[in-house]
């Protein structure tokens, strides 16, 4: 199996980010034959969608965990349809990170409260009346809705739900 912890530094003695979208590092564990790869995160400095791209990186290794701090709204459904699961609150070492998984001691969260991201106000495009913006809003909302359902219909099938 093949996990992903979010690292301050390139080494499993470094700590744990607490970010997921911007963290320094990547640290790609591999239970099977014990192996670590390190990874710059080339997300961390991106000007938006540092979250997804993270996601995108992480589920092009082949991960099935993600291990981190807190992972933001856009990268949570991204981790979500990709089906990989999803450790938070994580904090300390990197080797102590991974000990702990090994021996079963970090869970995967099994249910998500979705909260909606703070937003001050109505979309921009409904303030200016530009209703094309408004469509392309809400059919990005659409498209992160469907998406966090099919992660439900995959938890309730293998009866992850509570």
């Amino acid at each position: 199996m093949r996990i992903a912890i979010t690292s301050l530094g390139p080494d499993l003695d470094s700590e744990v980010d607490y970010r997921f979208g911007r963290a320094a590092y990547f640290i790609f564990y591999d239970t099977d034959n014990d192996t670590f790869e390190a990874l710059p995160n080339p997300a961390a400095m991106a000007p938006g969608g540092a979250g997804v791209q993270a996601a995108q990186i992480v589920a092009s290794r082949g991960v099935t965990h993600v291990l981190t701090g807190e992972v933001g709204p856009n990268a949570l459904p991204a981790l979500m349809a990709a089906g990989i699961q999803i450790i938070r609150g994580i904090s300390g070492r990197v080797k102590d990170i991974i000990e702990a998984f090994k021996r079963g001691e970090l869970r995967p969260e099994t249910g998500f409260e979705f909260a909606p991201p703070p937003y001050p106000g109505p979309p921009p495009a409904a303030a200016t009346g530009d209703v094309k913006s408004l469509r392309e809003h809400l059919e990005r909302l659409k498209g992160q809705i469907e998406e966090m359902i099919k992660r439900l219909e995959t938890l309730e099938k293998r009866g992850e739900t509570k």
